[in-house]
């Protein structure tokens, strides 16, 4: 492999190895304005894309421990690689596509666990990191208002019959 061949790949590699999750899309037909727009999209959620040579990306998938890829990797590809949450940036993605008709999902990998499209389109129609959290919260808060509310009956109800005393007389 010729020199800039390999410094790509390493690069490839390192951008896969940073990240917890990929996803590949075929940006083919998507003009340059589109894709522009897709990378500040991106962005926003804490991803980036990058169009790749399917022959050194490869390469660099191989190295980082990831199964064969083989025909997987046809056409004009993008790879879109994050620090954050998969299902923001796969929702960020599928909304780009409902308004451009394109990038296509192709499938991606989460902590080296394969995803096929139609797994990325679930995990976008997901609920954002921040709206599950507080919802855990919520789930786990309710026993201790319960309990608390239960403690309080006994004195809230003294304390309405101390009054009720009291105004009568």
């Amino acid at each position: 492999m010729r020199q800039e061949k390999h410094f790509i790949s390493k690069d490839y590699l390192s951008r896969l190895n940073a990240s917890p999750f990929f996803i590949v899309v075929d940006y083919q037909g998507l003009r340059v304005a589109h894709f522009t727009e897709l990378r500040k999209r991106l962005a926003k959620v804490g991803a980036e894309v990058h169009v790749v040579k399917n022959s050194l990306f490869r390469v660099a998938a191989k190295e980082a421990g990831l199964a064969d890829l083989g025909g997987t990797l046809t056409g004009q590809l993008a790879v879109i690689t994050g620090q954050r949450d998969i299902s923001s940036t796969a929702k960020a993605v599928k909304t780009f596509r409902s308004e451009f008709e394109r990038p296509k999902l192709k499938f991606g990998y989460l902590n080296s666990q394969r995803l096929e499209a139609a797994d990325l389109v679930s995990l976008a129609d997901l609920p954002s990191i921040e709206v599950l959290r507080s919802h855990l919260l919520g789930v786990l808060q309710a026993p201790a208002a319960k309990l608390v509310r239960l403690l309080n009956t006994p004195a809230t109800q003294l304390a309405r019959v101390l009054q009720a005393k009291a105004e009568k007389g």
